[in-house]
């Protein structure tokens, strides 16, 4: 029965810690969504159902907001996987001694705070006197208007992201390619597979779970994307950059439409609870034998 004291114990305040900082957010979020909800003038605050969420869906901005957060994720996490694996898979080669060095060196970027980092990127990328500006001109390439072109400050947002979670991609793979079997790669190898055969029959399979936990943060990281869109384009130019997140940031704090802000943050937990959900799907039809 002690152990039971104590899990009792440990477990009661850890649940209301949870049910504090998170659920009751998460709750009073819900709650709001239902009411038009006007910041300065509360005593207005009335109960429309989900008139909030009709006016979102029918607005376009939500919409162009939504468009935005699925281009800059998808070019995001593709190129994180992309240079990801490759990096993973170069450390796989390298003496377990140099893979390690190597691996400190390369996970230095995501442990700066993301506001550090993309007031960084974003002297990084200013038109005229950034240094990409300038080394640029050094080779006689005219200079790209990064933050102020709309389809060039997507591009720095999915770059600005990438920088940072790589690192993040490159170890989880890692780790994961250190659990796989060498005598089966070995096989493989005497068996004829070599380069993008062995690639993409052994070792995408037998990483297979990796990548669906790797997808699934990342995918639940890119769609709360907030920092480095403030920080670099404010969203802009015009609402070029404006992503669920940030459109909610300003319907709730800048328009002060708690109600209706509080309603687009719902639909943004939907939206990634539906994609994770997605995923998770195929990691049990994978368990199952039938992917």
């Amino acid at each position: 029965m002690h152990w039971q004291s104590a899990l009792r114990r440990f477990l009661i305040p850890s649940l209301l810690l949870l049910a504090l900082v998170k659920l009751y957010p998460l709750g009073l979020s819900v709650y709001l969504s239902f009411f038009d909800y006007y910041l300065p003038e509360p005593e207005r605050r009335a109960f429309i159902g989900f008139g909030n969420y009709g006016a979102l869906l029918s607005e376009g901005r939500f919409w162009a907001s939504f468009a935005n957060t699925l281009i800059i994720a998808a070019a995001a996490l593709a190129l994180e996987f992309a240079v990801g694996l490759a990096v993973a898979l170069g450390l796989y080669r390298l003496p377990v001694g140099a893979a390690r060095v190597l691996t400190v060196l390369i996970f230095l970027p995501n442990i700066v705070t993301p506001v550090v980092a993309g007031l960084f990127l974003r002297w990084m990328f200013a038109s005229q006197w950034g240094l990409i500006a300038m080394s640029f001109a050094l080779l006689g390439i005219p200079p790209v208007d990064w933050l102020g072109n709309p389809a060039w400050a997507k591009v720095t947002i999915a770059l600005a992201d990438s920088w940072q979670q790589i690192p993040f991609v490159v170890l989880v793979l890692y780790a994961g390619l250190q659990g796989l079997d060498r005598d089966t790669i070995e096989a493989a190898v005497i068996d004829g597979a070599s380069g993008w055969k062995l690639l993409w029959y052994v070792i995408l399979p037998a990483l297979r779970p990796v990548i669906l936990f790797v997808l699934t943060i990342r995918i639940m990281d890119l769609f709360r994307l907030f920092d480095a869109i403030y920080v670099l384009t404010g969203g802009g130019p015009g609402t070029a950059t404006e992503t669920l997140t940030f459109y909610t940031y300003r319907l709730a704090f800048q328009f002060l439409e708690i109600g209706k802000g509080s309603a687009l943050g719902v639909l943004t937990m939907v939206v990634i609870t539906a994609s994770i959900g997605g995923l998770i799907l195929l990691l049990y039809r994978r368990e199952r034998g039938a992917f």
